[in-house]
């Protein structure tokens, strides 16, 4: 008897304003290697499993733009949009409303459109194990930490970057986001996590950036044009190793 494969959402927060781009026009919506960074991000899940059901989180006053750059790109990949909150922690909220079967959710940042097809998958797999899988990498600079007047140097071993995507059993996030925001959540892993949650680290990737500021978007078109062929992420196999970060225990 063949397993039915577990529901799959991915919520994409498209939230961004365009400040710190220097840009009128919001980063979601600016060109990168000839077309808005938001159709790169949900091609990126779409191409991996066209049956992933999207969900576009967009800010109200945005949206009339969104519909006129699908026309103009005959972008017809399906997706349902969901009004922004006030904050990323309301946004996603708003987006869990139309997550209504049992499954996997993924929380994506729009801003990061360059995510390899191995870590959808893979963090969709852990969290289907686990509970959570959410994408880190190694730091590569020293760090301090500043405490008052003094900054101590710390072993940077013990701390990682987090990245998108992060994925939750639907039970998990749900139950997450019934809890008042507090502002000590940076991103869904933090929610999760102070329910009690124990968060699955997998092998992220430093390519997988997320699109800030200026320099970023240079490095993302240089990354974009300079990226070898690949077997098409639809054709990726997933075997049971799923590559946990540090070998965490299953237990």
């Amino acid at each position: 008897m063949t397993d039915v494969p577990l529901k799959k959402y991915a919520i994409i927060v498209a939230g961004g304003s365009g400040t710190r781009m220097n840009s009128v026009v919001p980063k979601q919506f600016l060109k990168l290697d000839g077309r808005p960074v938001l159709m790169h991000t949900i091609t990126k899940f779409s191409e991996v499993n066209q049956n992933i059901e999207i969900i576009v989180v967009i800010p109200p006053d945005h949206l009339a733009t969104w519909q006129q750059l699908c026309a103009e790109y005959q972008f017809n990949i399906p997706h349902r949009i969901v009004e922004k909150g006030e904050t990323r922690f309301q946004s996603v909220k708003n987006a869990l409303a139309f997550v209504t079967e049992t499954g996997i959710v993924a929380v994506h940042d729009a801003a990061r459109p360059l995510v390899d097809s191995k870590i959808i998958i893979t963090a969709y797999k852990a969290a289907e194990m686990y509970g959570t899988g959410v994408p880190a990498i190694p730091l590569n600079d020293s760090i301090r930490q500043i405490d008052s007047t003094l900054s101590i140097a710390v072993d940077r071993s013990k701390y990682c970057i987090i990245q998108t995507p992060q994925c939750f059993k639907t039970e998990i996030i749900k139950k997450a986001y019934e809890q008042d925001y507090k502002f000590t959540f940076t991103d869904d892993a933090t929610v999760v996590e102070s329910t009690g949650e124990k968060i699955r680290l997998i092998d992220g990737h430093s390519d997988n950036m997320k699109i800030t500021n200026p320099r970023d978007f240079i490095i993302a078109e240089a990354l974009l044009k300079n990226k070898p062929a690949t077997t098409p992420p639809n054709k990726l196999k997933l075997s049971d190793d799923l590559n946990i970060l540090n070998k965490q225990e299953s237990g």
